[in-house]
């Protein structure tokens, strides 16, 4: 079981040619309404590609609660320890432009008031793998990742969006996923200094003893496990309608992955195609594909890149 603690949203999300620039307005062509949150997209994620999968966040007592849920008990999530708290239900406002490029502001609503205590200990024991991402509380992620280690659980954490790490917490990882901006930040706090992404993941690896992935958009990945030689995978080639998203679902089938116990190399893969795919649609998790369309996509990502 991936069991997945993080945030529930709603999306508003506006189609432009361009995205805004300082004090300026431009005309949107439409706009939708969906279910959103990264922990709830990465939950999403898992859950479409066959893995049973716990969600633990919170909602608001108001109208958009049960839209923020929609999605994620029609996918069959496990939602049994979801709180539901007094306040506003998280909510972020998104623009994506004509290449599907975006920019987001996000109000986090009760969000930030999601504890991480309130995770039965049986549920924990149960999960083969723990993710977490940075909408929620900094203090309840790191008590949840030091609750894991002590059972043994392995712990993901997709540090988005970014914040700066403490020992605590980097030392209860197993594995961190970043983007440039993100290894960046966590590099530098570090004192880790280098031109080169692929050096700058392996001395972070081995530097804090857990895997690292960084993801690089069109550009694929970089990943590198300690001990061993970075491991880059090239992205799919799609035409991109939205990207929004698409990192969060890249967290929750590679967790999904692991917790299935497939291979390191085989979960970034499979990571890899369905972001890729969920980059051909609009939306978060509307766009997120099931299986069998990861299966098929990924069976000709290594047939095409001889893997």
């Amino acid at each position: 079981m991936l069991l997945v603690f993080g945030s529930i949203n709603v999306d508003m999300a506006f189609d432009t040619e361009v995205l805004p620039r300082a004090a300026e307005t431009v005309m949107g062509k439409g706009y939708r309404i969906s279910p959103g949150g990264k922990g709830a997209n990465q939950a999403h994620a898992a859950r479409l590609d066959g893995s049973a999968t716990t969600l633990v966040g919170a909602v608001g007592n108001d109208a958009m609660a049960e839209m923020a849920l929609q999605a994620l008990i029609s996918a069959g999530v496990d939602l049994s320890h979801i709180q539901r708290l007094k306040g506003q239900t998280g909510c972020a406002a998104i623009v994506v432009d004509g290449q599907g490029e975006n920019q987001i502001v996000v109000a986090p609503g009760v969000n930030l008031a999601a504890r991480a205590d309130l995770v039965p200990p049986e549920v924990l024991a149960r999960a083969n793998v723990l993710l977490l991402q940075m909408e929620t509380d900094y203090s309840q992620n790191t008590a949840l990742a030091l609750r894991a280690r002590q059972l043994g659980c392995p712990v993901v954490l997709n540090n988005a969006p970014a914040k700066p790490l403490g020992v605590d917490l980097l030392q209860a990882l197993d594995v961190l996923i970043v983007n440039q901006p993100e290894l960046t930040m966590t590099t530098q706090i570090l004192g880790i200094s280098a031109n080169d992404p692929g050096v700058l993941v392996q001395t972070l690896s081995q530097r804090c003893s857990f895997s690292v992935v960084l993801t690089l958009g069109g550009q694929g990945l970089i990943a590198c496990r300690p001990g061993e030689k970075p491991l880059m995978l090239p992205a799919m080639n799609v035409k991109v309608v939205d990207t929004t998203g698409a990192g969060d679902t890249f967290s929750g089938v590679f967790a999904a992955a692991l917790a299935r116990q497939q291979s390191f190399e085989q979960a970034l893969m499979r990571g890899l195609v369905a972001a890729g795919l969920s980059c051909t649609r609009p939306g978060a998790q509307l766009a997120q594909p099931k299986a069998e369309d990861i299966d098929e996509a990924l069976a000709a990502y290594q047939t095409l890149h001889r893997i």
